[in-house]
């Protein structure tokens, strides 16, 4: 009676897990392909169907290691990120989520008045420990005047090309290397700011803002979503429900 009920929640924990595990990569679709191909073979199974239990066999071996070959890079992400947790929202609270927020769009909206790119990542659970020694550590209390600073370009000024990362309410480091997508699908109209944003946000849950100078535009990048051309209201309004999203699933 309670070996079936035991054996059905292992597996949904289990799958639950990998889906977790390789979530924001391009290996998530091909993994729920394989689940649904693993499933017709239990079923087929359950039914006696040997035909077509011997053909899902084959064909759930070969994808299996397709996804191994084909995916590599998408599994070592996944394994970088795995047991790496800190909460955004257990080390500050609402007022000084909503001053960061303050701070960062303020410093956002002026640059794109002002035709100046910006690539900004507020760190969350994964550490970006790897991407702050890239660039030159600040640490300094987060400001929209030291932001728009360290983005106006000129000879004089070694910090406005790369990203900044923020951590809690100081600004950790500017002139960060981030990784680029392998995203060949991403329009052409999006520039090395965007494809360094989506790099970041499938290799980690860093929150991404960028600013296009050709476009005067704000984006924010999550988990390899890119929501492009937004206000400064959606841009808060995304992130506070990406916020509340997480801390229910705690």
């Amino acid at each position: 009676m309670w070996k079936p009920i035991i054996e059905i929640s292992i597996l949904w924990f289990v799958v639950y897990h990998i889906l977790v595990f390789f979530e924001g990569t391009r290996a998530i679709q091909v993994l729920r392909g394989i689940i649904i191909i693993l499933a017709g073979f239990l079923l087929s199974q359950i039914l006696g169907l040997e035909v077509l239990n011997w053909l899902l066999t084959k064909l759930f071996t070969i994808s299996i290691i397709a996804l191994l070959i084909i995916f590599h890079p998408e599994i070592r992400q996944g394994l970088a990120r795995l047991g790496q947790r800190r909460l955004f929202s257990s080390k500050l609270n609402n007022e000084e989520v909503d001053y960061i927020l303050k701070q960062v769009l303020s410093a956002a909206d002026k640059l794109s008045e002002e035709r100046i790119g910006a690539l900004i990542a507020i760190e969350k659970n994964d550490p970006l420990a790897s991407y702050i020694e890239s660039g030159l550590l600040l640490d300094a209390k987060i400001s929209a005047d030291l932001l728009q600073s360290i983005f106006i370009p000129n000879n004089n000024n070694p910090l406005h090309d790369g990203g900044v990362i923020i951590r809690g309410n100081h600004i950790v480091a500017a002139a960060c290397l981030f990784p680029l997508t392998g995203n060949t699908e991403l329009s052409r109209i999006f520039g090395m700011r965007h494809r360094a944003a989506l790099g970041l946000s499938e290799e980690t849950d860093a929150l991404i803002i960028v600013v296009s100078e050709e476009r005067r535009a704000i984006s924010l990048v999550y988990r390899g979503k890119l929501y492009r051309d937004l206000s400064r209201e959606e841009v808060i309004s995304k992130i506070k429900e990406i916020i509340r999203v997480e801390e229910k699933n705690v």
